[in-house]
């Protein structure tokens, strides 16, 4: 494990080994304030000092509650250093994989995208949702159900998180990619996990699929459990594209051997067929389960964007840049401190 660098009066440090770097730090012990306390935790971690070894800190408020009463599924804030709330900013839902029956919103991958992503200015959010069995039934749709809450929860306390509601984009990775695609794609209100009668919208402006599934019929995966055989279609994305669809970011890696990249080609094919913006990076290298910095060699860049093709290169593996490229033509980039 790297030495942990030192810092001078920090708060809990939350770092993972060789992975994580030490820049996010919990505002409260998790579970232990809301988001009344967030403006007084801010401004308290202000007050803190940070050695030049650790620039650009990230905080974070976690479990905080999310679903009805009863549910243990608990969501985390990430805010950056310096964080005003009185200025609207533009927000991320990012939701973690595990092949729908493991994974947590902390994992390396959610916590250090949801880093990157706070620190160039986003309200990010990372959440839990209904994890089961593959054949269990009660878990689907209420996975989706419950991503789809997580977006009514960053709506219903926009003024409290310093959030734009008419700018939210969802991300994900593997499983995560597939629930932040059927987010995105599918109605919020009739489509899997909809809520006819919710108080907020869980329409979001722009979807991040990290290698997700797109197709299980193709993955071999088999049926959703306890969808009945004319629906089983509802819940694969690519047949959930079309021209109302927000834009789309997908990123796959060529040495991804858990899930296939012919199953983001088939959702770039139906994204393209729909009429939909979309771009489409393809890491040279990347195995599956990778953040905004893959190991790999390069990565190349297609789609369409207002309808003209698009295509750029880049010979590092690093996918930072051209995702927050895509946040700012998607939901705007957010506002000076």
């Amino acid at each position: 494990m790297r030495n942990l660098l030192l810092i001078l009066a920090c708060p809990l440090l939350f770092a993972q080994a060789k992975k994580v770097p030490a820049r996010i730090f919990e505002l409260s012990p998790p579970g232990q304030a809301g988001l009344a306390e967030l403006p007084g935790l801010i401004e308290a971690a202000m007050r803190r000092t940070y050695t030049m070894d650790l620039p650009e800190p990230v905080h974070r408020l976690s479990d905080l509650p999310f679903l009805p009463p009863g549910r243990k599924e608990r969501l985390d804030l990430y805010v950056r250093h310096g964080r005003d709330l009185k200025v609207r900013q533009p927000g991320v839902l990012f939701i973690h994989g595990g092949g729908f029956t493991g994974g947590d919103k902390a994992e390396y991958r959610s916590s250090s995208v949801s880093a990157d992503l706070a620190r160039a200015g986003y309200v990010v959010v990372s959440c839990n949702y209904a994890l089961g069995s593959k054949s269990d039934a009660s878990v689907w749709p209420r996975n989706i159900a419950d991503c789809r809450e997580a977006v009514c929860w960053m709506r219903a306390n926009a003024d409290a998180l310093g959030l734009d509601p008419a700018r939210i984009a969802v991300a994900g990775g593997s499983a995560g990619g597939y629930l932040a695609l059927m987010v995105g794609l599918s109605d919020d209100r009739t489509g899997p996990g909809g809520d006819p009668a919710a108080k907020h919208s869980a329409k979001v402006s722009a979807v991040i699929d990290m290698y997700g599934v797109t197709d299980f019929f193709k993955h071999g995966r088999g049926d959703i459990p306890g969808v009945p055989a004319d629906l089983q279609w509802t819940y694969l994305p690519a047949r959930q594209a079309d021209a109302g669809d927000p834009p789309v970011l997908i990123l796959h890696g060529t040495d991804d051997t858990t899930v296939a990249l012919e199953q983001s080609e088939l959702m770039v094919a139906a994204l393209a067929r729909a009429g939909v913006d979309h771009e489409y990076v393809v890491v040279e290298g990347a195995p599956h389960t990778f953040d905004l910095h893959p190991r790999g060699k390069s990565w190349t860049r297609t789609g369409a964007v207002a309808g003209r093709a698009v295509s750029s290169s880049s010979e590092t593996p690093d996918v930072r840049g051209v995702t927050l490229e895509f946040l700012a033509r998607a939901v705007g980039r957010p506002a000076a401190r």
